[in-house]
């Protein structure tokens, strides 16, 4: 099991034993999502044969849907709302779209520990540590996908989701990431069941009362990380 301590006085929990840093990159605009796979993709197989360095790639989508390896069509509630997309990422469906901030993680696991479990929980710990800074406490659940919010008030209680995780490994490199909700129209998400998951909701940063934006999220995110994989260096983007 991973220890989730984030002691910023502490050797990165998931890090290089050569403490090479990851390159980070960052997209303006939206970027489309068929051109974002393939990117990743050739990224991910450069790192493998050694031509490249390992690569965080920030962005956001247009509005639309990604069914992972265990999506089922009925989870598929209206079809013809926005763009649906196969993808070989784990989990079910889920969207992406304006006010989300997905993080694409190319990592090379042979330089990590080679541990899926690990790699998975430190992806986890990575999006809790950034959601700290905001105050907001990320939680995970037994048999839940994802990064979730407890919210309470006098008479009410329920848990929602904040961030996603979904990733691909090829040859021990990572590919796919997480996406963390920071100001998306939420009433997108009705075009699907997300992860499969009919009893909870999805919230964001915003919806929480937090006036986040989209840097602010960015900072948070590269802070969690180093602390989660160790340094960072900011880098083009592939797109």
């Amino acid at each position: 099991m991973l220890d989730r301590s984030l002691n910023s006085a502490a050797a990165p929990l998931l890090g290089r034993p050569d403490g090479a840093p990851v390159e980070w990159a960052t997209s303006t605009g939206r970027t489309p999502y068929p051109e974002a796979v393939a990117a990743m993709e050739a990224r991910a197989a450069d790192i493998a044969e050694g031509r490249a360095a390992e690569l965080v790639w920030l962005l956001e989508h247009p509005p639309l849907y990604t069914a992972g390896v265990s999506a089922k069509a009925a989870d598929l509630l209206a079809p013809d709302r926005f763009p649906v997309f196969e993808s070989e990422r784990g989990g079910q469906f889920t969207y992406h779209g304006p006010g989300q901030r997905v993080a694409y993680v190319m990592l090379d696991l042979r330089e990590r520990g080679r541990d899926v479990r690990a790699f998975v929980e430190a992806l986890e710990t990575w999006v809790i540590g950034a959601l700290a800074a905001f105050n907001v406490e990320g939680h995970i659940r037994p048999g839940r996908v994802g990064v979730w919010v407890e919210r309470k008030a006098p008479g009410f209680a329920r848990e929602d989701k904040i961030a996603a995780v979904g990733v691909k490994l090829r040859k021990w490199v990572s590919f796919h990431g997480v996406s963390l909700n920071v100001e998306p129209d939420l009433g997108h998400f009705a075009g699907i069941v997300p992860c499969g998951i009919t009893e909870h909701g999805v919230t964001s940063l915003v919806d929480l009362g937090l006036p986040a934006t989209m840097d602010d999220a960015d900072a948070a995110l590269k802070a969690s990380f180093t602390r989660v994989f160790g340094a960072a260096v900011d880098a083009p983007a592939p797109l």
